[in-house]
């Protein structure tokens, strides 16, 4: 199932039966979350501890 069609599906769902308010509680701070890393991100760049360097290959022995 494509990803448009799956999100439909549980719009459908949770249009039916919604979820609890603790549901949507969660489900607003993940998103939130989500925005905020990519924010930062964005905003600060990626760490370069974190970035990959193919040129540099490191073999443990």
């Amino acid at each position: 199932m494509d990803p448009v069609s799956r999100i439909l599906v549980q719009a459908a769902i949770w249009f039916r039966r919604p979820p609890s308010r603790a549901h949507v509680a969660v489900i607003l701070v993940a998103v939130a979350a989500a925005f905020a890393v990519v924010g930062v991100e964005r905003w600060l760049g990626w760490p370069g501890w974190a970035r990959t360097d193919r040129s540099v290959v490191v073999i443990p022995r």
